[in-house]
């Protein structure tokens, strides 16, 4: 009985380890904003491959996304990345892809 009851806590304990570091991940994961970062970085690069970027623009959208990076890894800095935080985050990715809309259908061709 005495090994079942020890079996019983240790499953216990380890359910609620394994609950706190799914809820520390919550606070931190961005999966949204990284899928959104991954199109994004790919509409560059098809841009840049089909003409409709030129390396000037590509670069300029580039450093676009380098900034919301950068806000990504100063709001997970603290362990947790708020809504305001992700609603900051978001504000800029779509003022990135307005950017990258206009500048691959401004009709420059490299």
């Amino acid at each position: 009985m005495k090994l079942h009851q020890h079996t019983l806590g240790a499953m216990i304990v380890a359910g609620l380890f394994s609950t706190a570091t799914l809820h520390v991940h919550a606070q931190t994961g961005t999966p949204g904003i990284d899928q959104r970062q991954a199109n994004q970085s790919q509409r560059i690069a098809n841009g840049e491959a089909s003409g409709t970027l030129s390396k000037r623009e590509a670069n300029r959208m580039k450093a676009g996304q380098a900034k919301v990076a950068g806000m990504e890894s100063a709001a997970k800095a603290d362990g947790k990345v708020t809504k305001a935080e992700r609603k900051a985050i978001q504000k800029e990715q779509n003022k990135q892809s307005r950017r990258i809309y206009r500048q691959k259908h401004d009709g420059n061709k490299r």
